[in-house]
């Protein structure tokens, strides 16, 4: 709430659009001639070059190279807490793939869920953790990653799975009031938490309905080509693990912890911890394995613990099925993700330094004329602030300020706002590779952005719902000052 938004008169529109310009022109190429090898550093070299183009603007329009780093270094800063997070993510994967916590899970969910309910159930499993625990990052780390499993193991394919996953997760990231985004949104907008969630849900529940709806409809029809012998797989699990219904404890303790509001990062190293003692509980073989010794002393079981951290842990099997499940890159698989927020950092702080975002946010609001048009104006700014800033709280918090007043002036309440920031500010953020929030994703579940974005449809659809109930003047709550004149 206290984050500066920077202006400069000096800097016009298209001079705050050329680095955007610029930006999508060198991705695009760069995807075009990298494909999925384009995240593997070239377009973290883009965005600095992205960079270079606004802070050429900076210089034109009187910004000094100072306030530019200055601004830099406080994006980077805001960041600490997600860059760790990662990492954590990335040791908790290690510890619950050698420890059998995953296989099980997807042991035991092969059981249970069918090819034909597999995606809506995805969708409402994400949705109830995410809700309980405020958070759709956690979700991702824990069942999130689980399922992902579990649909490629039945045939699905990854990116269908992973937007069932996306959209149950942040259907609970929304309307949870432990959510941080559902705390900034009514703050940023000047209502009280509750009366947001409440008023949310006209949007919200619609959304979800619908995008139940198209997993329902896609679990039904969807030829699945290939699928292995589910008895096959099971046998082969088994195989290379010791399955038991206790190491679900690790999952049930981790999620627990976060529903009693203990800091993610806290929760998932206790994760990490116990999934390592169950590692050596249940699974001493796969331990010693990683370590390359011949023995289970101390020394191995801690070499064999941190190799599963902190680098590459490959549990062998001839299923080739489950060849790429048994994998995780552990911490070191993190970084590449970690360099493309940095970079991501870089580019959204020259821009805000600059003055550009508070300009293009400016020009989106001078065309709001109409109820509508301040609406829709609100939706373009969080999408153009999800792809500038590279950060969702900047894509509610700049927007939130900048287009409060322009909502009380139209009579609207101020809820109108706060759902409206949610809707578009903190589903989309998700969609874009180099957001804050895309590049987790992406790396947590281990599928590809765009490979995801079109069946993310909780989150493809929520910014269209809100328009369409402003086109309409559906629930559209006036003040009630204005409702007595």
């Amino acid at each position: 709430m206290d984050t500066k938004i920077n202006s400069n008169k000096e800097l016009n529109i298209w001079e705050a659009l050329i680095p955007v310009f610029a930006l999508v022109l060198m991705l695009g190429y760069n995807v075009y001639i990298f494909g999925d090898d384009a995240l593997g550093g070239s377009n973290q070299f883009i965005l600095l070059l992205g960079a270079s183009v606004a802070a050429i603007m900076g210089f034109l329009n009187k910004v000094s190279f100072q306030k530019m780093i200055d601004e830099v270094a406080e994006n980077i800063k805001s960041t600490s807490g997600a860059i760790l997070i990662l990492l954590m993510v990335g040791a908790l994967a290690g510890t619950w793939l050698i420890s059998g916590i995953i296989p099980s899970m997807i042991y035991y969910g092969l059981q249970i869920l069918s090819p034909s309910i597999f995606l809506p159930a995805t969708l409402i499993i994400c949705a109830v953790i995410s809700i309980a625990t405020g958070s759709s990052w956690t979700t991702s780390a824990t069942v999130g990653i689980a399922l992902i499993g579990i649909g490629g193991a039945i045939g699905f394919p990854l990116g269908m799975v992973a937007g069932a996953v996306i959209s149950g997760a942040y259907f609970g990231d929304k309307l949870s009031p432990m959510s941080d985004t559902t705390n900034l949104a009514p703050a940023m907008a000047g209502t009280d938490l509750f009366t947001h969630i409440k008023y949310m849900t006209l949007t919200t529940t619609p959304t979800f309905i619908i995008s139940f709806i198209l997993f329902t409809i896609l679990g039904l029809t969807i030829d699945i080509k290939g699928v292995a012998d589910s008895s096959a797989l099971l046998a082969d699990i088994q195989k290379s693990f010791h399955i038991t219904p206790w190491l679900f404890l690790v999952p049930v303790i981790v999620i627990g912890l976060i529903i009693k509001k203990t800091e993610p990062l806290i929760a998932l190293l206790i994760g990490t911890l116990l999934a390592a003692v169950f590692a050596l509980i249940f699974q001493p073989e796969i331990v010693l394995m990683l370590s390359g010794g011949k023995n289970l002393n101390f020394a191995n079981a801690y070499k064999g613990i941190l190799n599963a951290i902190t680098i590459d842990s490959v549990i062998p099997t001839e299923n080739e099925t489950l060849k790429e499940l048994f994998k995780s890159g552990g911490m070191q698989k993190m970084l590449g993700t970690i360099w493309l927020i940095i970079c991501a950092m870089v580019f959204g702080g020259i821009m805000d330094a600059i003055g550009a975002l508070a300009r293009i946010s400016q020009s989106l609001l001078s065309l709001a004329k109409t109820t509508f048009g301040l609406f829709a104006a609100t939706v373009g700014s969080c999408l153009a602030l999800n792809i500038t800033a590279s950060d969702q709280y900047l894509a509610i918090v700049v927007p939130g300020k900048m287009f409060k007043k322009a909502y009380e002036d139209k009579g609207l309440a101020p809820e109108n706002l706060s759902r409206t920031l949610e809707d578009s500010g903190t589903v989309t953020s998700v969609l874009i590779p180099w957001n804050t929030c895309g590049a987790y994703q992406s790396s947590t579940l281990q599928v590809d952005t765009f490979d995801y974005l079109p069946y993310a449809f909780f989150n493809l659809l929520s910014p269209v719902m809100t328009l369409i109930f402003a086109a309409f003047n559906i629930k559209i709550k006036l003040l009630v000052s204005s409702i007595k004149k």
